[in-house]
C-alpha cells in the first residue's frame, strides 16, 4: 500500500502513523468539540436532548443508554456502544481509533480510554506525529473509578476492573482483574452471585 495516496484521516484510521495536524482532522475534532460542550452545558433535566446529542456525536448506540456529564471526546464517530450503557462522571475517550463497547457495561467516574499513542522519540514527537490502535470492551463489564484503558486492549465479558488500575494488556473473560499494571486476580464465578444474595438478602 502506498501511503503517500493516503490522507492524515485514512492513516489514522488504518493504524498507521499519522499528523494530528491535518486540517480535516482539526475541524472533526472542532465539530465534535461543539457537540461536546453542547452536551455537557445543558441544564440537569435535558436528559432527553443530551441522548439525542450522542446520537448524533457516536457512531452506533442502542436504546438504553445515559451518560453524566461532563464527558470528553476527540471524535466521536468512532466510539461504538451496546445497550443499557451507563458511564458516570468525567469519562474521557480520545477515539482515534475505534472503541467498541458492548451491552450492559458500567463505568464509574474518572474513567480514560485512550486509543492514541505519541513517539517515544521527540523527534518524530515534535512534528506532531501520532497512531492509534483500537479498543474494545465487551458484555457485562464492570471498569471501577479512575482506570486507564491504552491503546490496542480488548477487554473481555462478564469482567470487573478494580478501581485505579492501568489496563495495558488484553483481560480474558470472567475474571476481576486490578492493579498497575492491571493483572487478573481470580476469576468470577456463581459463588459471587451467591455471596450477594447471601449476605445483602437481595430481592427481599
Amino acid at each position: 500500500m502506498n501511503t503517500n495516496k493516503l490522507t492524515e484521516k485514512q492513516k489514522m484510521l488504518s493504524g498507521q502513523a499519522y499528523q494530528a495536524g491535518d486540517a480535516e482532522l482539526a475541524k472533526e475534532r472542532l465539530k465534535a468539540r461543539e457537540l461536546v460542550y453542547e452536551f455537557n452545558h445543558l441544564a440537569p433535566k435535558f436528559i432527553k436532548q443530551r441522548k439525542e446529542l450522542l446520537k448524533r456525536l457516536f457512531g452506533k448506540t442502542e436504546r438504553m443508554f445515559y451518560v453524566e456529564p461532563p464527558f470528553r471526546c476527540d471524535y466521536g464517530y468512532n466510539i461504538e456502544i451496546g445497550d443499557n450503557f451507563y458511564a458516570n462522571f468525567n469519562l474521557v475517550i480520545l477515539d482515534c481509533a475505534k472503541v467498541s463497547i458492548g451491552n450492559n457495561v458500567f463505568i464509574a467516574p474518572n474513567v480514560a480510554i485512550y486509543t492514541a499513542g505519541h513517539p517515544i522519540h521527540a523527534y518524530l514527537r515534535d512534528q506532531e506525529y501520532e497512531w492509534a490502535q483500537e479498543i474494545t470492551i465487551g458484555n457485562s463489564v464492570w471498569i471501577g473509578g479512575n482506570v486507564v484503558i491504552n491503546p490496542g486492549v480488548k477487554i473481555g465479558s462478564n469482567v470487573v476492573i478494580g478501581s485505579g488500575s492501568i489496563v495495558t494488556r488484553d483481560i480474558p473473560d470472567n475474571v476481576f482483574a486490578a492493579g498497575n499494571p492491571c493483572r487478573i486476580i481470580r476469576q468470577l464465578t456463581d459463588a459471587d452471585k451467591d455471596y450477594y444474595y447471601k449476605d445483602f438478602k437481595l430481592g427481599e
